[in-house]
């Protein structure tokens, strides 16, 4: 048998209770097993932290950082033998003395400086590791500590307790490492950033040499060499779901080419810039800037330079920008200047090998960050095509890598919600949410977020999501405020990948709000149609504003409920049809009077139905008056782009005038009794006419222009609309393509449950239009 080798880290032990566990993994293996274990949870730095005081002759500080490291709690158990307790006691007590002393050993190595000498160390297991016939025997061995080449002790640094580990490999040529931590693999994200993020199943060494310096803690790129060298494959694995597959590197990774990458976040850095006062940096000005810094010892995580070497910039630790910032001003001469620093900031690295293969994966992360209003500092990729950075501010950091990773990590697009009234429409909306989340994502691909809800009173919002079917309660139980609370959510709104502002109020004045949203980088939904009624100039500024943003400004639901009316007719103009009449029954509201009235109900008794089935407006009165058909008739005439105003548009009421002047809906719905009589009088008429009563939008073309009206009529028994049924609604279209046989849109065109549906139509359009412009 072969042999495999086990690294148990810090937080695969450093939990009371852990130990037991370790053990059980390590029985479970058949064949030879080399054991590489670290210091318990964060001992490592504990024991730093107690040096540095005893050093300073800070003896009490020291001892409190020895009572932290105490394995007592760790490893001593019931069972525990009491020489193991003994010995773990002792330990503690040499430990206490050397801090006592307080005085630098002589003849150590600088930690972390340990040269390799894979041949010898071979040599070394190979007389010293237990036969491979010993399928049994365990070889347990410290890990982070090694020896110079002079023979002094020494430490391998960071992460040396896995450069321990795939050394050992190489010198016994095992077929695998695992490395054993508290979590189940690799993730595609700081889970801290983002909560979605999830294990990637395989990596590529070169992957994994890419992700450890760009800043994920699993790996180290010395870890990686000896793997390189031997072909041994890494496993990382969870002590916490040991049966869990985990992420497994090795040199080739994943093969799919839509396999998950991974998005890193460097933090705390700084960004100093060098510029040119001519035409050009001196020459040489930057290799020697790099060779400055790295005699300093201080690291460069990123450094470009531009064409024609106008400017450099490099990334350094926040720690060492002063330092960094005094030895490139050392270097500068007359024709540079030196920018001050910019920190804190953050390099967000996306990593895959497969980057190289397709197209636009750069156009995708920045026009992902772009999307959501993050600016770009400095930019990097490397000629591998394995990864790309960028340098951000520090407060953009978890909006950047949660944007950076829903581009490129999910099969779904995700979408990030705040839903603006809860109403007839907005409670329905609420309640398909709760229902069609799961399947949305399994079968359409969409990941929708509700992260919050409003009205007139109160704001509700949580980034992490909320409970579609709790959100209203969780709403009311806010206190009072004003609606200025959407305004300073908007900001934190913006920052989330794919925000989308759906309006399903009825609201004036929330054109301000969307211009607002755009600026943010938000998208807007809306089934609210007093924005788009607005006087020519300003919904042309409304409109305008989308575009100058590149938000998406979606309002199908304005006309028809959940019909596709404004999308049909947008497609017949995109398309180069020539429009010359458009009939329509707007108002399933309306159309259900008209049938119920028909059937010879009176006009009082539809009109108190239609309420109760929830088809009216809280009064009545606005859907009688025939203004919210007038808007609808006014929203397709422009689209047509005809700058017409409402005060353009004929308007005919349901009933008479004078029956609209009642403010109290109680009222209003008693005071149509009297109306009962004569309005069945006119049905009257229409019926010996052989004509159905309708209320119609009809807009015509007239010369270079349209005219609109709407109002009651009676139409034949073959116009398109005198077979609608109940709150029906129908819009035809007469164009130069179809001209004899008009294009007809019917269904459906009242109720809080379409006109949501339609919502979610186009909440559901906009994530697969972005999704597409991937």
């Amino acid at each position: 048998m072969s042999w495999q080798v086990y690294k148990f880290g810090g937080s695969s032990l450093g939990t009371p209770g852990r130990l037991p566990q370790v053990l059980e993994l390590i029985t479970r293996v058949e064949g030879p097993l080399a054991i590489v274990v670290s210091a318990l949870g964060d001992t490592t730095d504990w024991l730093i932290s107690a040096a540095r005081e005893a050093a300073s002759g800070d003896r009490p500080a020291a001892e409190r950082h020895v009572v932290a490291i105490d394995a007592r709690d760790f490893v001593v158990t019931d069972g525990t033998p009491q020489q193991a307790i003994v010995d773990v006691d002792e330990t503690g007590q040499r430990l206490r003395a050397l801090l006592a002393a307080g005085h630098p050993a002589p003849g150590h190595s600088k930690p972390g400086q340990v040269e390799q000498r894979i041949e010898l160390a071979r040599i070394r297991a190979v007389e010293t590791a237990p036969r491979e016939t010993e399928a049994a025997h365990r070889w347990v061995i410290t890990g982070f500590l090694g020896r110079s080449r002079l023979g002094h002790t020494t430490t391998l640094g960071r992460n040396g307790s896995d450069y321990t580990a795939s050394l050992v490999a190489q010198a016994l040529t095992a077929r695998q490492v695992t490395v054993w931590t508290d979590v189940p693999g690799v993730f595609t994200a700081d889970p801290a950033l983002v909560p979605e993020a999830y294990p990637v199943a395989k990596l590529s060494y070169s992957e994994a040499v890419e992700l450890a310096h760009f800043g994920t803690r699993m790996f180290h790129a010395r870890t990686m060499t000896p793997l390189l060298e031997s072909g041994a494959v890494l496993r990382i694995g969870s002590t916490v779901t040991p049966d869990a597959p985990g992420t497994l590197v090795d040199a080739q990774g994943e093969t799919r080419d839509d396999h998950p990458t991974s998005v890193t976040s460097l933090e705390q850095l700084a960004l100093i810039s060098l510029e040119a006062r001519r035409s050009s940096l001196p020459s040489g000005l930057v290799a020697r800037a790099l060779e400055a810094l790295d005699d300093a010892d201080l690291k460069v995580w990123m450094t470009n330079h531009a064409g024609l070497g106008v400017s450099a910039s490099f990334v350094v630790s926040m720690a060492d920008a002063a330092k960094a910032h005094a030895l490139l001003s050392a270097l500068r001469g007359d024709e540079v200047t030196v920018r001050a620093v910019k920190g804190p900031v953050t390099l967000v690295t996306l990593v895959a090998e497969r980057m190289g293969h397709h197209p636009n994966v750069a156009g995708r992360f920045f026009h992902a960050l772009g999307n959501v209003g993050i600016n770009v500092l400095a930019i990097a990729q490397g000629g591998s095509q394995r990864s790309i950075s960028c340098v951000v501010d520090a407060a953009d950091t978890a909006s950047a890598v949660r944007t950076v990773h829903a581009a490129f990590n999910f099969a779904e697009a995700e979408l990030h919600a705040f839903l603006l009234g809860h109403g007839t429409v907005g409670s329905k909306l609420l309640a398909q949410l709760a229902s069609l989340t799961e399947s949305l994502r399994a079968k359409h691909g969409v990941r929708l977020k509700l992260v919050g809800v409003a009205d007139s009173q109160r704001t509700l919002f949580d980034a992490h999501g909320l409970d579609p079917e709790l959100a209203v309660r969780r709403l009311k139980a806010e206190p009072c405020g004003s609606s200025a609370g959407t305004e300073t959510l908007l900001p934190r709104l913006g920052r989330l990948p794919l925000p989308v502002l759906v309006d399903c109020t009825a609201a004036a004045g929330m054109e301000s709000l969307y211009r607002r949203a755009f600026a943010r980088g938000i998208h807007v939904v809306a089934a609210n149609k007093k924005a788009l009624a607005l006087p020519w100039a300003q919904r042309e500024a409304l409109m305008q504003s989308a575009k100058e943003h590149s938000r998406a400004y979606l309002y199908e639901t304005t006309c028809g409920a959940s019909l596709p009316v404004i999308e049909t007719l947008k497609n017949l103009v995109r398309t180069g049809d020539e429009v010359f009449r458009i009939e329509g029954s707007l108002s399933g509201t309306l159309g259900y009077l008209c049938d119920t009235v028909m059937r010879g109900a009176s006009l009082s008794a539809a009109v108190q139905s239609a309420k109760e089935k929830g088809l009216t407006e809280p009064h009545p009165r606005d859907d009688l008056s025939g203004l919210d058909v007038a808007r609808k008739a006014l929203i397709l005439v422009r689209e047509l782009g005809a700058p017409l105003e409402i005060e353009d548009i004929a308007i005919e009421p349901f009933v008479t005038s004078d029956a609209l002047h009642e403010d109290d809906p109680t009222l209003f719905l008693k005071g149509l009794q009297a109306l009962d009589k004569p309005f069945e009088q006119r049905l009257q008429q229409y019926r010996r006419a052989g004509l159905t009563l309708r209320y119609l939008a009809q807009i015509e073309a007239v010369c270079d222009s349209f005219k609109a009206r709407v109002g009651p009529i009676g139409v034949p028994a073959d116009h398109p609309s005198a077979s609608l049924r109940g709150e029906e609604a129908m819009v035809a279209f007469t164009t130069r393509r179809y001209r004899e046989y008009p294009l007809i849109v019917r269904g459906a065109g009242a109720g809080g449950e379409v006109t949501a549906a339609g919502v979610l139509a186009d909440i559901l359009r906009l994530a697969h239009s972005i999704r597409g412009r991937r």
